[in-house]
């Protein structure tokens, strides 16, 4: 379902506030807030559910503890799991030390807690007030919280657009490089090097980083582990397991329950944890 932008109901640009902060909850299977643009920079947190965002040419994750960081006046799009709570952050230009390009930072505890403190006050709070110190404080510590790396680069060109919207589509799909040089109708190597110099990655990398956005999509969204991995084309759950744990460090299991965000888990994830 396509909902309305968030400016339609609460525009961030009409206060010079530092920050303030709205919460937004969905109800529908898939929600989808189109593509817009403000001056004010935005942090996007998932309190429950997963949500996907489309900023220039990346596809950014929101999994348990992060949050998408989109500079202001850079257009953006986003699409949420059922039942998905997120709280938005909106922060002034230049009022925090924060990355001049799209990035997913790690959230702590803290910083939770506060944007979702900001997220009871009213927009117009004045600037001697107790929100006024709680956004000042947020805004340091927003500011020292490190990066992850939680995107998909997509790039622009038309035919590395065509296979990521078609990977994107289905994850499943186990074309080589080779079958897909021919879809496009390019040499291998010529798309080889495409891809590189687009992206940054392999074919193989490439492909791996889509899957693990997708993963931490579906997973935080309440799917179980198996059918996450069936869903990939992984020929076993401990395929798509050790792949998981080679990119962040733990199985799906240990990764969302370090978040406090219980996922589920089958024989093949129980037997790994």
């Amino acid at each position: 379902m396509l909902m309305e932008s968030v400016v339609s109901v609460f525009d961030p640009d009409l206060t010079h506030l530092p920050a303030v902060a709205h919460r937004l909850q969905f109800s529908d299977p898939e929600s989808e807030v189109p593509l817009h643009v403000h001056r004010k920079g935005q942090l996007i947190l998932a309190l429950h559910g997963a949500v996907t965002c489309t900023a220039g040419n990346e596809i950014w994750i929101v999994p348990p503890n992060c949050g998408v960081w989109i500079p202001g006046g850079v257009p953006h799009s986003a699409r949420a799991t059922a039942n998905a709570q997120l709280n938005y952050l909106f922060v002034e230009p230049e009022a925090a030390n924060l990355p001049g390009s799209s990035c997913t930072l790690a959230i702590s505890p803290l910083i939770r807690e506060m944007v979702e403190r900001l997220a009871e006050e009213r927009a117009d709070y004045l600037a001697d007030s107790h929100a006024a110190r709680i956004a000042r404080v947020l805004l340091d510590e927003l500011a020292d919280m490190p990066r992850e790396r939680f995107n998909l680069p997509i790039s622009s060109h038309p035919k590395i657009r065509a296979i990521a919207d078609a990977l994107t589509a289905e994850p499943s799909d186990r074309r080589t490089l080779s079958d897909w040089a021919k879809q496009v109708a390019m040499s291998e190597r010529s798309l080889a090097r495409l891809l590189i110099r687009e992206t940054g990655l392999t074919f193989g990398r490439w492909r791996q980083q889509l899957h693990l956005v997708v993963a931490l999509r579906e997973l935080a969204s309440g799917e179980a582990v198996q059918n996450v991995a069936a869903g990939l084309g992984y020929e076993s759950v401990n395929a798509f397991i050790t792949m998981f744990k080679k990119a962040l460090g733990s199985t799906p299991a240990q990764y969302f329950a370090q978040r406090h965000a219980p996922t589920k888990a089958g024989s093949g994830e129980q037997n790994r944890v």
